[in-house]
């Protein structure tokens, strides 16, 4: 779906909004899904006529030659990692690996679209340090925490993949955007995570917009995944949105944009 003249790059926001999150250090963030009916984000759904459309859908706005979102690079965890580009590879580490410098290893600072692999301990078995998608061609990130082994930190940069110790047991997500930005000149980042990364983004505040494309499509199955997922339900805080554009796209789905407003304490943790 090209961007027509009409249509506001930059997820809606004008430069004003840009230049806030330009000040605050860190990437304009926006959360890009594919949902079905029933708020699923795989299951068999994807493979009707109205699920392979709306794959198309999303890819287009954030990856097309009239993309709606002017990104520099996307964020997912390290399953999500696994289940598209990894593929469960395992990394050949080498124990006796001669120490490695403390700190992050920076390449392709100025690659100008990235892949961001939240991998905090340190297991996907990559074998470039690019990737393909589709039509795009992105360099990988990878996010360690410092529990990532000698092993693992010498084996990535073998490869010449860049990496960002992000935390000591926790990856830190305000440090890890400002670094993405600083290190990366990435100021406008895609999360597409699975439920409990989106939803640790939205809770954490670091989340400035959610964007749905909903298929026409559905599958009734009890255990797949859905948009988002509280580790902590009934604790914790639920989310609230303002919605800022609904457009109707091919095959009956629907484009929906929300700004993500601040969390609400709802009940007593």
């Amino acid at each position: 779906m090209p961007v027509t003249e009409n249509m506001t790059i930059i997820g809606g926001k004008d430069e004003n909004d840009m230049t806030d999150h330009a000040a605050a250090g860190r990437p304009f963030v926006f959360c890009h899904m594919l949902v079905s009916l029933d708020g699923k984000i795989s299951g068999t759904f994807l493979d009707t006529l109205e699920g392979i459309k709306a794959v198309g859908t999303l890819y287009d706005l954030a990856f097309g030659p009239g993309r709606f979102y002017a990104m520099q690079g996307w964020l997912s965890g390290r399953v999500t990692t696994d289940e598209n580009f990894t593929f469960y590879a395992r990394p050949d580490l080498d124990p006796g690996a001669p120490a490695v410098p403390d700190g992050d290893y920076i390449t392709n600072a100025d690659f100008g679209m990235y892949y961001v692999s939240v991998d905090p301990l340190g297991v996907l078995g990559w074998n470039s340090p690019y990737l393909q998608y589709e039509a795009t061609k992105a360099a990988v990130i990878e996010v360690l925490t410092e529990q990532a082994s000698n092993a693992y930190r010498a084996f990535l940069r073998s490869l010449r993949i860049p990496y960002i110790i992000a935390g000591e047991k926790d990856v830190e997500w305000d440090s890890l955007l400002e670094k993405l930005k600083s290190l990366f000149h990435i100021d406008m980042l895609m999360l597409q995570g699975g439920g409990i990364l989106n939803w640790k983004f939205m809770e954490s505040s670091l989340c400035d917009e959610l964007s749905l494309v909903v298929a026409a499509a559905a599958d009734g199955a009890e255990n797949t995944p859905s948009v988002f997922r509280n580790m902590a339900y009934p604790k914790g805080r639920p989310l609230h949105f303002a919605l800022e554009e609904t457009r109707q796209m091919e095959s009956g789905a629907l484009w929906l944009r929300y700004k993500v407003l601040n969390p609400e304490k709802m009940w007593t943790q």
